[in-house]
């Protein structure tokens, strides 16, 4: 079994909670953040999946294993 590890953003809108994970541009949404979060990781499993099966598992790999992740916010103001 491998593991996976990857970056997940929520942000609230004005219909619930948008979740996003930027490595490999999956995303999902919930009434809550928990619930956006679970469904991220239930679409980034199935992303998985469908990786693994079009051989494509090993060039995730690589993005997901990557040791050092940062986060971080901006603010920027446009003039």
């Amino acid at each position: 079994m491998k593991r996976f590890k990857f970056l997940a953003v929520i942000w609230k809108e004005e219909a619930g909670y948008v979740s996003y994970c930027p490595e490999i541009g999956v995303s999902s949404c919930g009434d809550t953040p928990e619930e956006a979060l679970h469904n991220l990781k239930e679409a980034v499993e199935l992303y998985l999946e469908n990786a693994k099966e079009l051989g494509m598992l090993e060039d995730v790999e690589k993005v997901a294993q990557t040791p050092e992740k940062f986060a971080s916010s901006l603010e920027i103001e446009l003039l």
